[in-house]
């Protein structure tokens, strides 16, 4: 039974998956409510069914549209797949609780505001404000840390943030400092410190690698919204474990 239920959350990741794929790639365009069909980005032609299967239909295709033989970008079936695993995730950890459907609107925003950062190096205010009232209204009726520490999050991470972007002299953008300010929320004051110092340990890591490997240069603008999602993630799952692991070397 629960080989099923993981199976059926995995496919439902899928599914929107592909939909904030869409999602994340019009709103910083203003044509998510223009466009209602999915269509080529090269060659504009409108899709068919056969074409919209999450995953499969790249597969299929061999990562090229059917109409112009051009490359369709690897962003699509990564984030569908990376959906589906995040949604299954979410059971395998909450289950049945109200902490799962917190999980998966998690996830929701995370995957959507990365796939607009990694195109435009945007992170949309549409998508946060989209989000917003729905995790004050989680703190409000399902709270899993107290409003005080949820106060005391949004107001470290913007304070921490401001400050980083006011001495940088612009080494990050005022969506990276909304971004963190709501997770400073949702997360309260501790975890918040958890997801930053997360944040910049996978940003430092991963533009190693690129910078080791010739794929960007120290002139190139890496978005850092997806080291921050990802980060969001694991404090999501994991937050508490690694907090007590951290607290216990000490």
């Amino acid at each position: 039974m629960n080989t099923f239920i993981i199976t059926l959350f995995f496919i439902y990741g899928l599914v929107l998956g592909s939909f904030y794929n869409v999602v994340g790639l019009r709103i910083p365009e203003g044509t998510f409510f223009k466009e209602k069909q999915s269509y080529c980005y090269t060659c504009k032609r409108t899709l068919g069914w056969s074409e919209l299967i999450p995953v499969l239909s790249y597969l299929f295709q061999k990562g090229k549209c059917k109409g112009c033989g051009n490359r369709i970008s690897a962003i699509y079936p990564i984030v569908e797949f990376t959906t589906g695993l995040l949604f299954a995730l979410s059971y395998i950890v909450f289950g049945w609780t109200w902490m799962t459907m917190v999980s998966l609107v998690l996830v929701s925003m995370i995957v959507t505001v990365t796939v607009s950062d990694i195109a435009y190096q945007k992170i949309p205010n549409h998508i946060l404000l989209f989000f917003l009232p729905i995790f004050v209204l989680i703190q409000i009726f399902t709270p899993a840390i107290t409003f005080l520490s949820a106060l005391l999050g949004a107001i470290m991470a913007f304070t921490l943030l401001l400050a980083i972007i006011v001495l940088s002299r612009g080494g990050m953008g005022m969506g990276d400092l909304k971004y963190f300010t709501l997770f400073g929320f949702i997360f309260g004051w501790k975890l918040f410190l958890l997801l930053f110092l997360l944040s910049t340990i996978y940003g430092a890591l991963i533009n190693g690698l690129l910078l080791a490997t010739n794929k960007v240069t120290r002139k190139t603008k890496v978005p850092f919204g997806p080291y921050i999602g990802a980060a969001a993630l694991s404090v999501l799952f994991f937050g508490n474990q690694l907090l007590d692991l951290y607290l216990s070397l000490l």
